[in-house]
């Protein structure tokens, strides 16, 4: 029988959104592929320091212990997508197993990114610290996150995993975002209340979300027999809107089947402010802007989609949704 993908939440990961890459990377641009193959020979044994996302992976696969069979029906897939080679990717491969992180399957296509396998492999959600792959993985509507050079502290003792999403371009497609663009606050306050029953068109993260609530949904299955057990994934949402814009977010979020632990409608409170005091261990947000407060506390993610991303003096926005 196939191993079946299309129940599990899937992420996919490019090395350099969960390893330190800057020494490698550094050497490439120095001395070529050749010695930069040698140097990745040369140090097989050594493994490559965290990355920015490692503290989300690491928590992440640690949920698969909720499963009644873990390794062979594990509720989460992490799987490696590489421009390297497997020659050179044997180095990464060698550091997953250091560090024991549960991800045994690797796509490596040298000097090319396996975005193009996102749909293949049922995948969620794509990070990677590579820019331009991003970006087009996410114009291909692809889930897609850049991992920006962040602040992050790894409290081993701490098996909490905090995930926070901004709301609009995120988790929502950009229809409102092309509200307050083109017309003002006033006229997106007006807008959202207009349409307060009507859920929002999905962004890219909305099938990440509701997968995320399938799990929150397995650990309260397994308080029932555990009482003891502590729920450990708390999801927060982080967004610019306030009343009366607020009410809108919170009913879509009901019609997909999710809910939030944490709401926070900051009214254009700069986040970094809240991110500082709530520790996600990742965050993702469209808006560069808001990126610059989040990522000097947290790990944070930029989803490149949307209005808000588009080349100024474009008429058409990306995306919608």
């Amino acid at each position: 029988m196939p191993y079946e993908l299309d129940n599990r939440l899937v992420i996919g990961v490019a090395s350099s959104a969960v390893f330190d890459l800057s020494e490698s990377d550094a050497v490439f641009r120095r001395e070529g592929e050749e010695q930069y193959r040698k140097y990745q020979e040369e140090n097989l044994q050594v493994p490559l320091p965290k990355g920015i996302a490692f503290p989300f992976i690491k928590r992440l696969l640690s949920l698969n212990d909720l499963s009644e069979r873990p390794t062979e029906d594990p509720l989460v897939e992490v799987v490696l997508l590489s421009r390297n080679d497997p020659d050179t990717g044997l180095r990464v491969m060698k550091t997953i197993q250091h560090y024991g992180l549960g991800m045994t399957r690797a796509i490596f296509m040298q000097g090319r990114s396996p975005y193009d396998y996102i749909p293949a492999l049922n995948i969620s959600l794509f990070l990677s610290g590579h820019k331009p792959d991003v970006d087009a993985a996410i114009a291909l509507g692809h889930p897609a996150g850049h991992v920006l050079d962040s602040t992050f502290d790894d409290d081993e003792a701490d098996r909490t995993l905090r995930i926070a999403f901004d709301f609009d371009g995120v988790l929502a497609g950009d229809e409102s975002e092309s509200v307050m663009q083109s017309s003002g606050l006033t006229a997106f306050h007006d807008h959202e209340v207009e349409n307060v029953t009507q859920p929002h068109h999905p962004g890219p993260l909305k099938d990440f979300l509701v997968r995320i609530s399938k799990i929150q949904s397995a650990e309260e299955a397994h308080k029932k027999l555990n009482p003891d057990y502590e729920n450990r994934v708390r999801v927060s949402i982080v967004t610019a809107r306030n009343a009366p814009s607020h009410e809108r977010p919170l009913k879509t979020l009901k019609s997909w089947g999710v809910m939030a632990n944490d709401a926070f409608f900051l009214g254009g409170i700069e986040k970094g402010r809240v991110l500082a005091v709530l520790k996600p261990h990742i965050f993702f947000d469209d808006q560069s802007g808001h990126l610059k407060s989040t990522s000097a506390v947290a790990p944070s993610v930029h989803i490149p989609f949307g209005v808000t991303n588009q080349p100024k003096g474009s008429a058409t926005p990306q995306g919608g949704g």
